[in-house]
């Protein structure tokens, strides 16, 4: 059985047992966590779309951890102005695992 959920404004494919990072999602280490927008559940053969979510699914996930990723580096620079910018970005992240699949 696996399902297509949406959190933090991008699409997952997750299945029951697997681990993955998404977006912060304000929640203790630990914690169990009811996702509810989920947009497709497969089993098999069998599949359900939503419109735009399956109505009565749930995917139910336990925090792991937070962290933050991989440094992004942006690097600005207008030749011959004398105009350079440095700035970099690590963005946060909870890590899921996933439990079940309702629906």
């Amino acid at each position: 059985m696996y399902a297509v959920i949406k959190t933090g404004g991008k699409q997952y494919k997750v299945a029951p047992g697997e681990k993955l990072k998404v977006e912060q999602i304000p929640a203790d280490v630990g914690a169990e966590v009811i996702i509810d927008q989920v947009l497709m559940v497969g089993d098999g053969e069998s599949v359900r779309l939503g419109q735009p979510v399956v109505a009565g699914a749930t995917v139910k996930a336990t925090v792991l951890a937070h962290g933050r990723g991989e440094k992004v580096t942006i690097f600005k620079m207008r030749r011959r102005k004398h105009y350079q910018k440095h700035q970099g970005h690590r963005q946060g992240y909870t890590e899921l695992r996933i439990d079940s699949i309702v629906g």
